[in-house]
């Protein structure tokens, strides 16, 4: 069936490429509590129904079809789109076989699994790696920290795209069988894998904590600082971020932890003006 609709249709890559772009650059504009994202899965399907719907009424039915309630994370989001593509081009040529409330269906299924897959990769790793890079590298002074925001923008763009595409081709398997394959299992282990180093080795560039206190053995004054860094250089630092982050990862630690921050801050001030730290 997915063979003979290739060959029947009117829609090009350059079409897809249409959808794609109106995609990336509306998907966060038109939420509403009402449908959230549906206004600009509309607009992005629009070039396409066009073509595929000559008939006005069937045309209308269509948009009618994609503004119903949809939310998803926009950019692992556009396979779901590279999907809804190719079930709509199998409609307009298999006389009924594909039905417009299974396209309804499909985007109800998926856009709650998409959107864990998407946050995780996409918002909760990529965007932290590389926001955190630039703001290093900005606080450092250095002028790439700036163009590093952009980086995000065409990694996040170049893979977004190749999962528009791998979902137009597979049509509704596409999902099932990128998962299938094990490929998003490992992006996400590797990219939290990488997130880990990158945190680790800027928390041990940027986080200090040395204590003042001295003490006296065998005739000579050390500080307890020395004692420390001779055991494991920077413990103190290490044990500061891993606390804060096991804080965080507690139930109610994400309610309180600004409060919890203050609070550390507050009494790293006080420890320094008694000469502590």
């Amino acid at each position: 069936m997915k063979e003979a609709t290739v060959q029947k249709s009117k829609i090009t890559l350059r079409d897809v490429w249409t959808v794609f772009w109106r995609w990336q650059l509306s998907c966060e504009m038109s939420n509403s509590y009402e449908r959230m994202q549906s206004v600009a899965y509309c607009f992005a399907m629009v070039p396409v129904l066009k073509k595929l719907y000559p008939d006005r009424e069937e045309f209308i039915e269509a948009l009618q079809r994609h503004l119903v309630f949809f939310n998803t994370e926009g950019t692992i989001g556009s396979i779901i789109l590279g999907m809804t593509v190719a079930l709509e081009e199998e409609k307009a040529v298999s006389g009924g076989a594909v039905t417009g409330e299974s396209i309804i269906a499909m985007k109800s299924a998926l856009m709650g699994p998409v959107a864990g897959i998407g946050d995780t990769i996409s918002q909760g790793t990529v965007k932290a790696i590389i926001f955190t890079l630039a703001v290093t590298a900005s606080a450092g002074g250095s002028v790439v920290g700036w163009f590093l925001l952009f980086a995000y923008a065409l990694i996040s763009g170049t893979y977004s795209w190749a999962l528009m595409v791998a979902g137009y081709r597979m049509g509704k398997n596409a999902l099932g069988r990128l998962i299938a394959s094990g490929w998003i299992d490992r992006i996400i282990s590797g990219a939290s894998m990488l997130g880990l180093f990158v945190v680790g080795g800027l928390s041990a560039t940027n986080v200090s904590l040395n204590l003042t206190a001295t003490y006296v053995s065998n005739g000579v004054e050390n500080t307890v600082q020395g004692l420390l860094d001779s055991i494991v250089p920077g413990l103190l630092p290490l044990c500061l971020v891993i606390g804060l982050s096991y804080y965080f990862k507690m139930k109610q630690g994400t309610q309180k932890f600004g409060i919890v921050v203050l609070v550390l801050m507050a009494a790293g001030v006080l420890l320094a003006l008694l000469g502590l730290v």
